[in-house]
């Protein structure tokens, strides 16, 4: 059965057992305590990159035993972050997170041609938001590292969307393309585009996927919407995730079901040769935790 709430992806990344992390500029108490959490929960061994000094700090204040982590002593971010990178990279670490260290320079050495995680694919965002109401999470993608992705660029998204889909259960996820309108209007490319790769799917051009567009949100996640507007659609109504048009609609929608609806959320970056754990500064230490749950279970195709 698919994973369709985090209750249910902290058990099943409670099942993946206990893996490696490195974690980038780890001196920030929120980190830390999403890690502690992490560590009490069985499902990580922590390797913290960044200054030593502050991090023993930190761990004391958060009665974390010093000598239960592995710490790499580095005061500049970039190279603490290209270290958490190699770590990997080498092997050593099954995946990484992103600490108290700006995201362009986290991302930038993710990339790095020497010891990064390319894969010849576009990074992107998933994060998961479990609404109180719907009693499921929705994946929204890409709300979080392409600003106004073009249609192929699009389709890198989806796959990398579906790809961790798959690893959390779901055979052929749903996938509503999202618009404004639910109509191909020439004058709203976003429409153009999502009715592309509503095609591209039909004629098996991308596999593994269920998809329709464009749809407006609304009609994607309320089937009482989709038939008030007369729309047949085995998506609509349905939607497992919501591939938003660009990164400031997926912006938005993600903090307006987050801060505004009382939802919960975990999030990781796609794409990379193994997952990476990527939240906001603002996110709580549960959101940061249930983020690093998703990574682990991220591990089981992402390899």
């Amino acid at each position: 059965m698919p994973i369709r709430t985090l209750d249910e992806l902290k058990n099943a990344a409670k099942g993946v057992g206990r893996l490696s992390i490195a974690i980038a500029v780890a001196d920030d108490k929120d980190v830390l305590e999403a890690v502690k959490m992490a560590m009490d929960f069985g499902i990580v061994s922590p390797i913290l990159v960044g200054r030593k000094t502050r991090i023993e700090t930190m761990l004391k204040g958060l009665s974390i035993n010093v000598a239960d982590v592995e710490i790499v002593d580095l005061e500049d971010d970039a190279e603490a972050s290209l270290e958490a990178v190699r770590l990997v990279s080498s092997g050593k670490a099954s995946l990484l997170m992103k600490g108290m260290v700006k995201t362009a320079t986290f991302l930038k050495a993710v990339l790095n041609k020497e010891v990064g995680l390319r894969t010849g694919r576009i990074l992107s965002h998933v994060f998961l938001i479990e609404l109180p109401y719907a009693g499921r999470f929705y994946g929204i993608a890409d709300g979080g590292i392409n600003m106004y992705p073009t249609l192929q660029e699009k389709v890198q998204i989806l796959q990398n969307t579906v790809m961790l889909y798959h690893a959390l259960g779901y055979e052929i996820p749903k996938v509503a393309v999202l618009a404004a309108v639910e109509v191909v209007n020439p004058d709203m490319p976003a429409t153009i585009d999502a009715a592309a790769l509503s095609k591209m799917v039909d004629r098996k051009q991308i596999k593994g996927v269920e998809v329709d567009g464009p749809l407006a949100l609304d009609n994607a996640v309320s089937e009482v919407a989709a038939r008030h507007k007369g729309i047949e659609s085995s998506v609509a109504g349905k939607a497992d995730i919501l591939l938003v048009p660009d990164i400031e609609v997926g912006n938005m929608t993600g903090k307006v079901m987050l801060e505004m609806s009382g939802g919960r959320g975990a999030g990781l970056v796609v794409g990379a040769k193994r997952p990476v754990v990527l939240t906001s500064r603002i996110d709580t230490p549960e959101t940061r935790f249930l983020s690093i749950c998703l990574g682990v279970v991220a591990t089981k195709i992402i390899k």
